[in-house]
Parts: C-alpha cells; sequence; structure tokens
C-alpha cells in the first residue's frame, strides 16, 4: 500500500472542504482542513503534524492564497512543501504571481478528483 500523505486543504467554501474531504480520503489521504489562510498557519503552527502537500484557494477572507503561499514560504519549515492552488481564477496573470509566491502547481474548479490525485502524487514524490 502506498505511504498515506497528510494534506492541508484550505477553502472558505464549506461544501468544497466537504468535496475535498471525501475525494481525498477516499484515495487513501489524511486529511485537515482550514477555512482560510489565517486559520491554515494558526492550525500549522498549533499543530505537531507535519503536512505533506497543501492545496489551497486564491480568494479567501482574512488572507488569500498568495498571502498564504508567501507566508509559508518565508518559513524555513515550509520552505520546500508543496503548495498546489486550487481555484475558479484561471488567467495567466493570476498563475504567475501564484508562482512567483511560491506555488509548485495550479488547478481550475470544478476539479476533476483523479486529476488531483494525479496532480499531488506527483508533486510529492
Amino acid at each position: 500500500m502506498a505511504e498515506e500523505l497528510h494534506v492541508l486543504t484550505v477553502d472558505d467554501s464549506a461544501s468544497m472542504r466537504a468535496l475535498l474531504r471525501v475525494a481525498l480520503g477516499s484515495r487513501g489521504y489524511r486529511v485537515s482542513q482550514a477555512e482560510d489562510g489565517v486559520a491554515a498557519l494558526e492550525w500549522l503552527a498549533d499543530s505537531g503534524d507535519d503536512v505533506d502537500v497543501i492545496v489551497t484557494d486564491i480568494n479567501m477572507p482574512r488572507l488569500d492564497g498568495f498571502g498564504l503561499i508567501e507566508a509559508l514560504r518565508d518559513q524555513v519549515r515550509f520552505r520546500d512543501c508543496p503548495i498546489l492552488v486550487l481555484s475558479t481564477e484561471s488567467s495567466d496573470e493570476k498563475k504567475a504571481r501564484a508562482r512567483s509566491a511560491g506555488a509548485t502547481g495550479w488547478i481550475v474548479k470544478p476539479f476533476d478528483a483523479d486529476r488531483l490525485d494525479s496532480a499531488l502524487r506527483r508533486i510529492t514524490h
């Protein structure tokens, strides 16, 4: 059996978090969740858990995905952690901004669970 990967999903939509939990959980991932960038940073600081990959939305209250990516890349602990953006946004400008902030990849919503699984496995191995 493949190694269980721990994914932190960050999205302000409760329904999207539920979809991600089911899609990733059914494929053998251990899933933790946060509703925005501030909650994600707090969870990561308070949790003794290490995550293998972070999946974040861009448009969120308090701290958006760009701010979250930048804050994570400023910490030695997360400098090399893969970060995948999962967003309805698809402009080249936003993708370039995410890349320059330190995002590893980008998937446009609505997502295909098999493609998401494939992308996560590709960037974590």
